[in-house]
This record gives C-alpha cells, structure tokens and sequence, in this order.
C-alpha cells in the first residue's frame, strides 16, 4: 500500500513540481550543442541540469549558467517591475496632506503691497469684505469671477497678473488665477480664496447663509491634495459646486439647485475648452486676440514695455500651438468655429426650453453668470463676432451684458451688510449695558 506521501505530495514538492514544468519549456527555447538536448532533472532535492544525449551524460556544460543567468534575469525584472507598479500606485491613489477645518485658505502673513490695475467701488456694499481680485484681464475664469462680482454688487481691487513674470503672485505657493485674498472686517484674518467655482460659491453662501460666517464657511470647501498619473501635485476642492444655504432657500426647487450646478459644471467642463482653439485658430487671429487683451487690460500703464511687448508677440506664438494641442485633446472638429456653435447652441436649446430670459427666470442664476463670463473673455474677438452671426446668442448676451452692469443682484449684498451692522451694534449696545451696570 503506498504511504500518504506518496499518493498526496508535501506543498513544497508539489510546487517544485510546477516549477520544473515552466523550466523544462525555457530550457527547450535554449540552443543546443551539436543538436544534443539540453536535459532537466527534477527530484525532491532539487532541479539538476544536463547536457547531452537523452542517454545522459555526466559532464556540466556551460549551459547551466545560461540557465541560471536567465533566471536571475526573471527574478530581478520581477522585482524592479514590481517596485515601479507599486510605485504608480501609491502616486496615483495616495492623497497628499488633507488639511482641515478652513485652515489651507487662511494666509500667516498679510501679501504685498501691489498697485491695483482698477478699484471697483460699489456704495450698496456694506459687507466690510476687503477684496482683492489676482487675475488675467480675459482668462475665461477670471471673467467668470468677475461677472458674479459685478453682478452681486461686490466692491473688490484687481491686480492683473503679468502671465509671462508672474511677479504678482511669487509671494504663493497657490499661483493659479483667479484667486482672491480677502481681508475680514475687524480681524487680522486674511483668506485666500482658490479657485473660480469655489470662490462664487463660497461667496453667495456667505450672502445667503445669515448665520455663518465666511471663515466658518470656507471649512465646508476643504481641500485634498493628491499626484496624479504623471507626477504632478494636484488640489481638489471638495463640494466647490455646492452652495451652503443653511436652510432650502426660498422660492427654489431641488431641481432647479440642481440644475444650476448641472450648468455650471457643464460650462467648466466643456464649453471653456472651444474657446482657446478658435481665438487662436490662426497666427494672425491670435496675435489680434492679444493685441486686443492688451487694450482691454491696459497693459501699457501696467506693464514695461519690454514685458507688454514679450507677452503680445511670444505669448501670441504659445497660444497658437498650445490651441492646435487643446483641439486634439478635447476632440473638436477640424473647423473648430462648428463646435464653438454647437456648443453655444446646446446652452440656447435648454434656454428655449425653459421659455424665460435667463436660466434662473427673471434673474440670472449661477449658470447664466458662468456662461457669460467665460465668453465676455473672448468678445473682442473674431470669433465671437462669428458666434454673434452664426448663432442667436446675442439677445441672451446683451441682456446679461446689461444686468451685470447695473448689478442686478446687489440687494443680496446690501442686506447681509446691513445684518452684520445689526449684529455689531447690538453687541456695541450689550457692552455698553454691562459697563454701565459696573459702574
């Protein structure tokens, strides 16, 4: 009778087993001695090696080495490729710090001093907010920023950014524009409000939220700093498309929150993406593309002449190339006028749609002020004046050009101003009671 042993071989051998499997097929892809075979013997003690007639033969040849040399081979690049999966994958899935609590948007020391390219001074804001606008004059985001500012009644300074020096922003570690530093009425707190979607947001759930403050509410926007699949460090603001209402607001249903945030994702995600490829569609509509940036951000009084020049002629160049990749990228069609109509026709459908001026109905909401402050970035340009022709933007366009300029929405700012003033006062008046009471 055989033994257990026999019948049911220990794990190690029957691994050994496997094993000698995979090494006989590499042994035969070997080459051969005077067309003698190259031998595998496997016994529990081990895989012995031979070369010769499949009568056997006693000598070693230098086969073996090969042999050996080529498992080395396999155990190293196992581990090297190993290591470097492992690699990507910690880069890929391992966030970075997380701050908390609202503390990565408050700034230690106050920024510099820089000369603002325009005050804008609104008499209906009394909200104390100091603020200050670091941009470029016709980034599509930046002009984003600004129309929900102008529109709400916001009083703030901007400082435009040199794109090429970039002096204006060496102070940061956070260099991408827009972002706004703002100065907190009675305290030494200075926020740094980062990114576009995130700062409108945080804003008007400040002017919304009567019961918060904006420091409190920046801690609904932490951040998560993560390496994406090339290496570089990247920062997602969580919930930036959410605003912080407190309680629902009146006279807005679910689902037009909803949609609204729908909008202005879309607008982001797909609509800001036409714009490069067809302002700088040719050499010639880029260098006018930045000849007109330079007249609408009045880059001589700004700039040395050295700098505006180098931004116009080089920055011109850049785009141009950089819009041929962006073309690729995002998959446009080889005229790319088309997709900046179809997109543009895609928004005036849902607007048709709705059957009232403005995606919020009689005022504008997120969406509208995010549509039209993404092409206010390109108005001077031909291909707006193509757009303006080849679509019925105009209408829409001119009506938001009109509410924003009037600020349409500025009663909102008026009165969280006043609730502040309010709530000072009566706190002065609390104060007043308990010294006089003292004495």
């Amino acid at each position: 009778m055989l033994s257990n042993q026999v019948l049911y071989p220990s794990r190690g051998t029957r691994g050994l087993l496997v094993m000698s499997l995979y090494v006989r097929r590499l042994c035969s892809t070997l080459p051969r001695p005077h067309g003698s075979p190259l031998l595998c013997r496997v016994g529990v003690g081990g895989v012995r090696w031979a070369a010769g007639s499949s009568q056997g033969s006693s000598s070693i040849p230098r086969w073996r080495k090969h042999a050996k040399l080529v498992t080395l081979g396999f155990g190293v690049g196992a581990i090297v490729g190993g290591g470097y999966m492992y690699d990507i994958y910690k880069k890929v899935t391992t966030p970075l710090a997380n701050p908390s609590e609202g503390g990565d948007y408050i700034l230690h020391h106050k920024p510099p001093t820089f000369n603002p390219a325009r005050k804008i001074q609104i008499p209906t804001d009394s909200t104390g907010l100091k603020i200050t606008l670091f941009q470029y004059q016709t980034c599509p985001f930046c002009c984003k920023v600004r129309a929900f500012l102008d529109y709400y009644g916001f009083s703030y300074d901007v400082i435009e950014v040199n794109s090429v020096t970039r002096t204006q922003t060496r102070w940061t570690d956070y260099r991408k524009v827009p972002f706004a530093v703002v100065e907190l009425p009675g305290l030494d707190t200075v926020l740094q409000l980062k990114d576009s979607t995130m700062i409108i947001s945080v804003l008007l759930s400040f002017l919304h939220n009567k019961t918060e403050s904006l420091q409190d509410l920046m801690k609904c926007f932490p951040t998560v700093a993560y390496t994406d699949e090339e290496g570089e460090k990247r920062i997602e603001i969580m919930n930036r498309y959410f605003l912080m209402y407190g309680q629902h607001p009146p006279g807005r249903s679910k689902e037009d929150i909803v949609e609204e945030r729908k909008w202005r994702k879309w607008v982001d995600d797909v609509l800001v993406h036409v714009l490069s490829p067809n302002v700088y569609r040719t050499p010639k509509e880029a260098f006018q593309a930045f000849q007109w940036f330079s007249k609408v951000g009045n880059w001589e009084e700004h700039f040395a002449t050295w700098e505006r020049l180098l931004v116009v002629y080089v920055g011109a160049a850049a785009m141009f190339v950089i819009g041929k990749n962006l073309k690729r990228r995002h998959q446009l069609k080889d005229d790319v006028r088309l997709s900046f109509y179809e997109e543009t026709n895609v928004w005036l459908k849902a607007l048709r749609k709705k059957g009232t001026n403005f995606m919020g109905g009689d005022q504008p909401n997120l969406s509208d002020l995010a549509v039209y402050g993404v092409l206010t970035a390109v108005e001077g340009c031909e291909a707006f004046r193509d757009l303006r022709q080849n679509t019925r933007i105009s209408q829409w366009f001119d009506r938001m050009t009109e509410v924003v300029k009037h600020h349409g929405g500025a009663t909102l700012t008026q009165e969280r101003g006043n609730m502040e003033h309010k709530e000072d006062q009566h706190s002065s008046d609390i104060v007043n009671v308990s010294s006089s009471q003292t004495q």
